[in-house]
Order: structure tokens, then C-alpha cells, then sequence
């Protein structure tokens, strides 16, 4: 049986920091990209590498999967700035040439601390590209009606383009029915059920993907890693992280294995991928023997442990022994540092799609 602390919820799901332009065959994935930027192999970033002593060095290259002893760093800071970087550049064009600015609205219910640093963070990370923001602030004890009615002003206020509901919700509201609210065509957290299942479904595609697991695929693809006639493990099955990118690996045609809490032998699953994707949120919950040798590691858990050195008294680590992977795999993401950054990158690019799409703009 698996483990008892393997779990299916993803370390993203409970607060949910929302977290390309690329060229794809039609036969892979064809969903619109949210930065439209065609991505030439020029646009490989640095990759730094860590040996097994623990050195590190910098050089520009695509990943291969190989069996040698050292980890490429996949960055994701490095490639969330270059994704900014290439919205604000779009965001620009736009208002230049037809004079729309893409707008974000944020639905914020209650006054968790949490939720409130996200919310900052979306909007900080707006106004950096150029992008206006939003926000809609209600008390914890606000009736369901009062969201409904501020997703509807906003469905309907032609200069907003992406409308967020931050998670959680409190107990009291049904998480599914505010959600389901949000105009299909300013869905930029991609969580729409009509999305959702034209993710799911050959030969539909929908118009946003969820932020954080377009990040991981985002990040495959910048790193050069071959996804088609490739082995994936998704650990966990959360609707945010671990179902979505299950679906869009297989979208980009590689043969895809979930791993949950009634998988029996998952280690022995996971040691027979080429790409692991990891979003549990339970720390250092796969270490180096459930990787294959070569094997590229997306992990997506954050999760906090105690450190008594730390200023915080806590650290950071993910679902993925680090140290161990680094050891083993051919690429790996850290820890704070990977996909983390790409969630928001992704919720930028998503939203100036949306606008580009509702205007016709090119």
C-alpha cells in the first residue's frame, strides 16, 4: 500500500498562489499559449548545475535525459522574469496600437494573512507589466450572493479580462458554485468546468489552463525536455496542480501514470519515468531511489519543516529530497525557486490572452 502521509491534495491547493508562446505540433497540445511569443531555441536560459560534490556552474543548454551524476537547476525566477518580461512587452504593443490596458480583477473573501500577501503579490506583480488590477475586498461573513453579484459586475465590466476568486473560500460558501460563476472567457485561473473538461477531452482544447501546472509544462518546454513518447508520473490528483498536469502531458503526448493515496507501489511507479511531477505537499516525500536515473523532477510541493537556524524557525522544502534528486536526476526544480515564480507569470500571461482574445488583437 501507499504510504500514509501520500495524500492527494496539492501543497498549492489551499491557498493557491496564482501560479508560452510556443511553437507545438498540432499533433501535441494545441491550447493558446498566454504570452504570444514564439519561442526560438535562442531562448533556452542558463542553466545552472549542480554536481554531486555540490558545485555549481553555469552554462546555456536544453536538458537531456541521461544517467550521468549531476542535476541541472531548472529556475524557474529565471524564466518567471522572462515571461514578464514578455508580457510587458505585449502589454505595450497593445495599448499602443489599440489602446486596451488587460485588466485583472481579484475577488478577496475575508481576511486570512495568507491570502492577503497573495493578493498583494498579484497585484504588485500587475502593475511590474503593465497590467490593471482589480480588487473586490468582502468580510468573512458575506453571503454567497454578495460574490455572485461582484463575479457578475466584473463578467460584465468590459475592462476586466481575468477575474480570480482567491481560495479558500470561507466554510460557509460553496467553493464550486462561486468558481462556476466566473465567465468561461475570463477564466484565467483555467478552473471553469467547461475548460477543465476540453483539457480532458481529444480534440478540444480550452481557452486557459490552470497557472501552476502550465508553469511545470512551461518550464519543460524552456528547458528543451522532450515530452513526446516519454514516460510521466503526476504524484497527486488535486483539480488544481495534479489532474490538470496529468492531462496536459498527455496533450503533449507522453504516457502518463498518476500516483495517489490508494497507489500500491508507487515508488516502483515513479522509478520508471523520464518526467516526474510532484504536488502532494508532503515533505521530502520522494527521495532519490523512487527516481530513475536521468529523470527530469518538476516538484511542486512547498512546505514548511522546522528549522531552529532559520530566522523563521522554519524552512521551506518540497515534495522531492533535493539532495538526493540532484544526485540522480538529470534536471530538478528547487525549493523555493521553481515553480513557485511561474504561478504568477502564468496568471499574467493567462490574462493578457484573455484580452488579447476578447479584442481580436494579434
Amino acid at each position: 500500500m501507499a504510504p500514509p502521509v501520500l495524500s492527494d491534495c496539492s501543497a498549492c491547493a489551499a491557498t493557491r498562489f496564482l501560479p508560452f508562446r510556443r511553437a507545438v505540433s498540432s499533433e501535441a497540445f494545441r491550447f493558446q499559449p498566454s504570452v504570444s511569443l514564439t519561442l526560438k531555441p535562442s531562448s533556452l536560459i542558463a542553466v545552472r548545475s549542480i554536481s554531486s560534490d555540490g558545485r555549481s556552474s553555469s552554462a546555456v543548454s536544453a536538458v537531456t535525459m541521461n544517467a550521468d551524476t549531476s542535476a541541472k537547476v531548472i529556475d524557474g525566477k529565471l524564466v518567471s522574469k522572462q515571461i514578464k518580461d514578455e508580457v510587458a512587452e505585449e502589454v505595450a504593443r497593445m495599448k499602443e496600437a489599440i489602446g486596451i490596458v488587460p485588466g485583472l480583477a481579484v475577488i478577496l473573501v475575508g481576511s486570512r494573512k495568507d491570502s492577503q500577501t497573495y493578493v498583494r503579490s498579484k497585484k504588485k506583480a500587475c502593475e511590474a507589466v503593465g497590467i490593471k488590477s482589480y480588487e473586490a475586498n468582502l468580510p468573512e461573513d458575506s453571503t454567497e450572493e454578495d460574490v455572485l453579484k461582484h463575479i457578475s459586475a466584473f463578467n460584465n465590466d468590459p475592462s476586466v479580462h481575468g477575474i480570480l476568486v482567491q481560495l479558500p473560500l470561507p466554510r460557509h460558501m460553496n467553493e464550486e458554485t462561486i468558481l462556476n460563476a466566473v465567465s468561461i472567457e475570463r477564466d484565467v485561473d483555467g478552473f471553469h468546468p467547461l475548460n477543465i473538461g476540453r483539457l480532458a477531452m481529444q480534440g478540444r482544447y480550452p481557452l486557459f489552463v490552470p497557472c501552476t501546472p502550465k508553469g511545470c509544462m512551461e518550464l519543460l518546454h524552456r528547458y528543451g525536455v522532450e515530452i513526446k513518447g516519454k514516460r510521466a508520473v503526476v504524484i497527486g490528483r488535486s483539480n488544481i496542480v495534479g489532474m490538470p498536469a496529468a492531462l496536459l502531458l498527455q496533450k503533449a503526448n507522453a504516457t502518463v501514470s498518476i500516483v495517489h493515496s490508494q497507489t500500491k507501489n508507487p515508488e516502483e511507479i515513479t522509478r520508471q519515468a523520464d518526467i516526474v511531477i510532484s504536488a502532494v505537499g508532503v515533505a521530502n516525500l520522494v527521495r532519490g531511489s523512487w527516481i530513475k536515473p536521468g529523470a527530469v523532477v518538476i516538484d511542486v510541493g512547498i512546505n514548511p519543516v522546522d528549522d531552529p537556524e532559520s530566522p523563521r524557525g522554519y524552512r521551506l522544502v518540497g515534495d522531492v529530497c533535493y539532495e538526493e534528486a540532484c544526485e540522480v536526476a538529470s534536471a530538478v526544480t528547487p525549493v523555493p525557486g521553481g515553480v513557485g515564480p511561474m504561478t504568477i507569470a502564468m496568471l499574467l500571461s493567462n490574462t493578457l490572452e484573455s484580452a488579447k482574445r476578447i479584442h481580436n488583437f494579434k
